[in-house]
């Protein structure tokens, strides 16, 4: 069994949970870490077994015993460390947003290939079985009207925030607020369960330094409306449902569905039999690790990522939010 010998760009929280689960993966070798400050990828990278520590991209990039890189790096990040690794030959599984806007996509996506390597979204949810689960029953709903998707978790770091303090999530700098990092979540949900709608109309809660906390999206489908509701300064406890003639299922949490069940409308009530996981981001570096031996075509993925990148363009059109990075942004940005 070939080892694949990762890098990780990032010390966050999200890049611990990455790796606790990354250990349960027999093709996983996490071989070195790179941070802007050399001890703490070395303070960082040490206790999950790294060997080689780098404060340099391009000392990382020139490694030829590393084959892929998991980055997890603000927003702003991911397009620039995505594209010189791809470059210098290395997969890249890079955390969601894939990148800030849809030209930085169709940039990565264009190297991805050209250099022949590997580059997959790390969003966990659509690699997931219970995902595919979810989808497999949903003809059991009749023809679908109606669709509800929500994200709504009180940041960690949003009382801090409230008090004045700078923080990244809360940074338009990094392409941060609450569309990009969880509002993304029910975007790539629904554009794997439904497809592409015909339009979209996105509303957002503003913060201090023009960033978003809040947001909804109505889409609209040729038979349904879809709405999408997100927040990182408020929580709920309500779950996601998905309407039909026949009936509605009710999803426990769209980033983690552990619990789904249908309610028919003579009032029988089926509960989807799921797999357990108590950290379903091994989803996606399994996926990962199979495209990167030739054992799964990563296209389907590429394509969600295109997808949603787009509508996020789309809606951030509308409510006025921007980024330092859509500077970048050209008229061919949307064409796929």
């Amino acid at each position: 069994m070939k080892q694949v010998k990762f890098a990780i760009i990032g010390t966050s929280v999200i890049t611990k949970y990455f790796l606790e689960v990354a250990s349960s993966v027999p093709e996983f070798t996490l071989t070195a870490v790179y941070s802007r400050d050399l001890q703490k990828a070395k303070d960082f990278g040490a206790s999950y077994g790294a060997t080689v520590f780098y404060d340099s991209l391009e000392a990382l990039a020139a490694d030829q015993e590393i084959d892929a890189v998991y980055i997890a790096s603000p927003n702003s990040c991911h397009a620039a460390q995505t594209i010189q690794l791809m470059k210098a030959g290395k997969h890249v599984l890079c955390e969601k947003p894939i990148a800030s806007n849809a030209a930085e996509v169709k940039e990565m996506q264009k190297v991805a290939k050209e250099n022949g390597v590997v580059l997959l979204e790390a969003m966990r949810s659509v690699h997931d079985p219970a995902f595919l689960e979810i989808k497999e029953h949903l003809k059991k709903l009749g023809t679908l009207r109606y669709a509800s998707l929500q994200f709504c978790q009180y940041s960690s770091k949003y009382d801090a925030f409230k008090a004045g303090a700078d923080c990244n999530i809360f940074n338009p700098v990094y392409s941060a607020g609450a569309l990009m990092d969880i509002g993304i979540y029910c975007i790539e949900a629904m554009l794997a369960l439904f497809g592409e709608p015909l339009l979209v109309t996105g509303m957002g809660t503003f913060l201090r330094g023009g960033i978003d906390g809040a947001g909804a999206i109505l889409a609209k489908y040729e038979e349904m409306i879809v709405e999408l509701t997100y927040s990182k300064i408020t929580g709920s406890q309500l779950p996601s449902q998905i309407q039909g003639e026949k009936g509605v299922m009710y999803i426990s949490k769209i980033a983690e569905p552990n619990e789904v069940r249908i309610v028919y409308n003579d009032g029988a009530e089926e509960v989807i039999d799921l797999p357990v996981c108590k950290n379903n981001m091994v989803y996606e570096l399994e996926t990962f690790i199979k495209a990167v031996k030739g054992q799964k075509d990563a296209d389907e993925f590429a394509q969600l990522s295109r997808g949603a990148i787009r509508i996020t363009d789309e809606v951030r059109r509308q409510i006025g939010l921007t980024f330092p990075a859509d500077q970048k942004i050209g008229e061919n940005a949307y064409e796929d």
